[in-house]
């Protein structure tokens, strides 16, 4: 059956199915008809989206250059429509949005931005007279998972029915203002389509074993560096996020919804989630709101036919999702998941054929829900932003000390900065982590402002929790995840001073241009970079691998194991470029070096100690493909191609066995089973390791190498589910026996090349039950070990709890005159893990000193 027949097909059967459906009300553009109800007709001055794009939406998968092309398209036709764009992807594609309201709003749509922002800015200034004025803003996003496709089809649909329709939607504008953003992750979306449209024929392929439906690794749902956007929302780390963040924030809608796909044996969710797991920071009047919204989306899709369910499967608690921000930030989030045929159209058990467009009738259905929702809850909704803001308030404050691990803390506060938290430079000493730290060198965030809320959520540690169930993570406290030392204060009187925006700085240069050599210390964040480049350059340098003093600027001062020496003569490379690359690293990677006049120290080894070893330059290889989880591969790429411009080869997993090794001295694994890597190719790993490389290994790639046997440690076995409960509490029961996501405390040894720059512990992410026994004999060597009380914040099991002190954390192991480095955690987790990311670059950058 030719794809045009059975369209109409599908057409005339939903037809016969609705009779509510008025006959004379006009359908828009979709390969299912939709009537919306209330619109008499639409405007022929506003283009289709088949009159610009050749096509009706739901015929095929629509690429992110014609979603540009059709937001413009209908911008310049439509005076309810603007255009903007609020950033640009990792690949360069726009990131495009649309502001639609009535033209009167529009003619003063900056007075209604700026008397939005005060709900939050200056809530005790509007009143209740002037709330009753005001336009509702809703801000409406679609497909943050790339291949969870039919969200921008819907918003392209629905963009039109706002631009063009008459009668009914011409008074919805007049009280709101719409923020339509269609494509929240265009290179994702990219990936997907090219698969899709390029394995299609003309004939449509309902068959779920065929090509169009099985996308290969990574798929379309991640951005470029294989990030899940959705769980970026509160790091904003990702170019995307932060793209779209800036702009959310300079609206601060009272609505903002967040549409999904699911499995295709489902049928349509809008929450609210499963009660129990909502946070506890969301005020009970958000979840209110949440509640009476969801009556709207029920009735729309009751009106049409489809079925649905809330209040189950989905919860409200990480903050970093698109549905669950906005409930820290005074808005009503709201997730959607419709049921996907990914393809054009797939046979499912539970629903029958599922097509692609019954898909994007659903997300439309719940896009014109949520806006006459809003426009008929406007006051409340604004008075709950308002409130929200108003009442919100504390005297306490988080003090963020800036004399240690200085970049760290101040990437903590631009992550705040960047949700609009007011940070203060410290007007007086104070005390952090048991040390006095003086005025201006600390960073003071307090409660008592409008992002107060935002700052608890996410500062605080949680250890007790109502439901032992999670969506996503169980915790994500800032202040251990990106490694700074932060007390909470009771009362921050006097202590905020001026206001600032927080920057990278602190780099230094003493004692001018060296003679001898310059020491670069190790403590600071960017401090791999200089290596890097410094390498880049040919120059050698040296590791420091025991404590010594030596003289820079007059001063006689103490330096760690792991500082940089870095020589000026006979160095690789000119004398002049040792010293312009040292200064361009002071400036940029903000780190201190220190400049010599003699490699003689008073203390310890001198400069040219034959026990400190000249570093290799890393070439590194990255194993990504089937095998190998999106996620864990995707943060390593991106931490070391993005932040520290390291270049990295990707190979396929596959590939090992017959790929030349010998071109690469550092090959990482992440997280993933590695499946494909069969004995023969195994063995070629390991004879390289035996050859000098080194083998960085993380979450499932450490387990890899275990039973490969290259670190003379098996995982320790996770013990039985236990079976003690009712068949219907099974779900439940089960899950209450995991890891939800959580922060562990690990002790470490400083001395080994692998934890230097840390001290000797560390908080780390780790998000499952695997674990590694402690060394024995030879087996290697354990640099860091769950301390005996190792919970900092989040859930973990009872059992799992027990089996966890002394377990190995991070593990080092020469093989032959190579090494292999496990880290049984995610050092890089999410891109905002800045607190362990420096244990995974240790590794690359050091592990050949071990």
């Amino acid at each position: 059956m030719r794809l045009a027949s059975l369209l109409a097909v599908l057409v005339l059967s939903v037809a016969a199915a609705q009779p509510q459906v008025a006959a004379a009300q006009p359908a828009v553009p979709l390969a299912i008809d939709y009537a919306v109800e209330g619109t008499a007709s639409y405007d022929p001055a506003v283009p289709t989206p088949g009159e610009v794009l050749g096509f009706t939406i739901g015929e095929r998968h629509t690429r992110p250059e014609e979603v540009v092309r059709y937001v413009e398209a209908v911008a310049a036709a439509s005076p309810r429509v603007e255009v903007g764009f609020h950033g640009e992807t990792y690949e360069g594609r726009r990131l495009v949005h649309a502001v639609v309201s009535s033209p009167a709003n529009l003619a003063r749509i900056g007075e209604i931005q700026a008397q939005n922002v005060r709900l939050s800015e200056a809530p005790g200034s509007v009143s209740d007279a002037e709330l009753a004025r005001m336009p509702a803003v809703v801000y409406q996003g679609y497909s943050v998972h790339g291949d969870e496709a039919t969200g921008t089809e819907a918003a392209l649909v629905y963009l039109y029915h706002l631009a063009a329709g008459q009668g009914g939607v011409a008074e919805l504008l007049d009280d709101a203002v719409v923020l339509i953003d269609p494509m929240l992750n265009p290179d994702g979306r990219d990936r997907f389509v090219d698969w899709a449209n390029g394995n299609r024929g003309g004939v449509v392929v309902a068959d779920d074993q065929d090509r169009e439906h099985n996308q290969p690794w990574p798929r379309g749902r991640t951005n470029h560096y294989l990030f899940d956007l959705n769980r970026d929302w509160l790091p904003t780390e990702l170019a995307e996020s932060r793209g779209r963040m800036a702009w959310w924030h300079t609206w601060r809608p009272q609505v903002s919804t967040d549409h999904h796909e699911m499995g295709g044996e489902a049928t349509f969710f809008f929450q609210p989630g499963i009660p129990s797991r909502n946070n506890p920071n969301t005020p009970q009047t958000t979840l209110d709101l949440t509640a009476d919204i969801a009556d709207y989306h029920a009735a729309e899709l009751d009106r049409i036919g489809s079925l649905y369910y809330s209040r189950e499967s989905f919860d409200d608690f990480y903050y970093g999702k698109g549905s669950t921000y906005p409930d820290v930030n005074g808005a009503v989030g709201i997730l959607f998941e419709q049921a996907s045929s990914r393809a054009l159209e797939v046979e499912t058990e539970q629903n029958g054929l599922l097509t692609y467009a019954f898909g994007v009738r659903n997300q439309l259905a719940t896009s014109v829900s949520t806006l006459r929702a809003a426009v008929a809850l406007r006051e409340r909704l604004l008075r709950n932003a308002r409130d929200f803001y108003r009442d919100g308030l504390d005297d306490g404050a988080y003090v963020i000390a800036l004399d240690r691990r200085r970049t760290r803390a101040q990437a903590l506060a631009q992550a705040l900065q960047r949700s609009r938290v007011r940070v203060y430079r410290s007007a007086r000493e104070v005390e952090v982590a048991g040390r006095r730290v003086p005025a201006g060198e600390a960073l003071v965030v307090p409660l008592d402002q409008p992002q107060g809320r935002l700052v608890r959520a996410a500062m605080e540690r949680t250890l007790e929790y109502g439901d032992s169930l999670f969506y996503d993570v169980s915790t994500w406290t800032f202040p251990l995840a990106y490694g700074a030392d932060v007390a909470e204060v009771d009362r921050a009187g006097g202590l905020a001073g001026e206001p600032v925006e927080v920057a990278f700085d602190g780099g230094r240069l003493v004692g001018g241009a060296a003679r001898t050599a310059y020491l670069v210390r190790w403590d600071r964040y960017f401090a791999p970079r200089t290596l890097r480049r410094l390498q880049d350059a040919g120059v050698r340098v040296r590791l420091a691998t025991s404590p010594f003093s030596a003289a820079a600027g007059g001063v006689a001062r103490d330096f760690e194991a792991g500082t940089l020496v870095v020589p000026v003569q006979n160095a690789g490379a000119p004398a002049d470029s040792v010293h312009a690359i040292v200064r361009r690293a002071v400036a940029e990677d903000h780190v201190e070096a220190f400049a010599l006049a003699s490699g003689y120290t008073p203390t310890g080894n001198d400069l040219g100690s034959r026990e400190w070893p000249v570093l290799r330059p890393a070439r590194v290889a990255l194993l990504a493909g089937p095998g190998a989880s999106p996620y864990g591969a995707g943060e390593a790429w991106h931490l070391l191609s993005e932040r520290f411009g390291q270049r990295v080869s990707l190979l396929e997993p596959e590939d090992v066995g017959r790929a030349d090794l010998d071109r690469y001295t550092v090959l990482v694994m992440a997280d993933g089973s590695y499946a494909p890597i069969d004995s023969a190719a195994t063995a070629r790993v390991e004879a390289w390791v035996r050859d000098g490389g080194t083998l960085v290994a993380t979450e499932g790639g450490a387990r890899w190498a275990a039973r490969a046997g290259l670190l003379g440690a098996e995982p320790r076995p996770a013990p039985p589910d236990s079976t003690d409960y009712l068949y219907a509490d099974r779900d439940a029961a089960r899950g209450a026996q995991a890891v939800g996501g959580s922060i562990f405390d690990v002790a470490l040894d400083p001395t080994h090349p692998l934890a230097y720059g840390y001290g000797d512990r560390v908080a780390v992410f780790k998000g499952d039950a695997a674990l590694f026994e402690p060394g024995e004999g030879g087996a290697g060597v354990d640099v860091g070990v769950f301390t005996d009380e190792p919970v900092l914040s989040g859930y973990i099991s009872g059992r799992n709890l027990e089996r966890l002190p002394g377990a190995a954390a991070l593990k080092a192991r020469r093989v032959g005159r190579g090494g292999v480095a496990l880290l049984d955690f995610d050092p890089a987790f999410r891109a905002f893990w800045r607190g362990t990311d420096g244990l995974l670059l240790n590794a690359v950058y050091l592990g050949g000193a071990f």
